[in-house]
């Protein structure tokens, strides 16, 4: 009679231990289907060039750090620990090549700073203002930028104009880097809510 009440108290304990674990993998405890991703309703491929001002390019950069670490230069990066703690705001133009000296077709506003002293990394906030006969609007990005790895994504947050409350992905990769003084940035725009 012991053995039987001992099973049935194991087996309790089984079918409780199942369906908790159910339970908690969805927090409402419907069950749920994985989505599929909704086809991209507008794809493009833009690229920003930055030019951060060194203390002796004034006419050509486009880009300044406006935040350093205690006792940094706001002429100079900071030389170690990856930047950590550099704050700079830009207004770079963008192309639809990665020509620096193609016609622009708007620039890109905003800021980021480097956020790791262990390696390459940064947080990007910013907004592409897209003024050509092809696009007018904006398109506005925030994300974090593991800047060693080769292909990252950011998310696509807004937009105005022809991107009014779009929504989507943006794969950012470095096209060109030059120390710390110019770099060019790949912006493939994968749009999934367009209205």
């Amino acid at each position: 009679m012991a053995i039987k009440k001992y099973n049935r108290a194991v087996h309790l304990c089984f079918v409780w231990l199942v369906v908790s674990t159910a339970l908690l993998q969805t927090s409402d405890g419907h069950s749920r289907k994985k989505r599929s991703l909704p086809q991209p309703c507008r794809n493009l491929v833009l690229y920003f060039h930055d030019v951060i001002y060194n203390g002796k390019n004034a006419d050509n950069a486009t880009s300044t750090l406006v935040g350093a670490p205690q006792g940094g230069n706001l002429t100079l990066l900071a030389g170690k620990d990856n930047h950590f703690g550099d704050l700079a705001v830009f207004d770079d133009p963008i192309t639809v090549d990665n020509n620096f000296h193609s016609p622009p077709v708007g620039r890109a506003q905003g800021f980021y700073f480097y956020d790791m002293k262990n390696t390459f990394s940064s947080w990007l906030g910013f907004t592409f203002v897209l003024n050509s006969t092809d696009y007018k609007g904006t398109i506005t990005f925030s994300g974090a930028d593991p800047i060693l790895t080769k292909h990252r994504d950011i998310s696509v947050v807004g937009g105005t104009g022809d991107f009014l409350m779009t929504r989507g992905i943006a794969t950012i990769s470095t096209d060109a880097y030059e120390g710390d003084v110019y770099f060019r940035l790949c912006v493939n725009i994968t749009l999934y809510e367009c209205y």
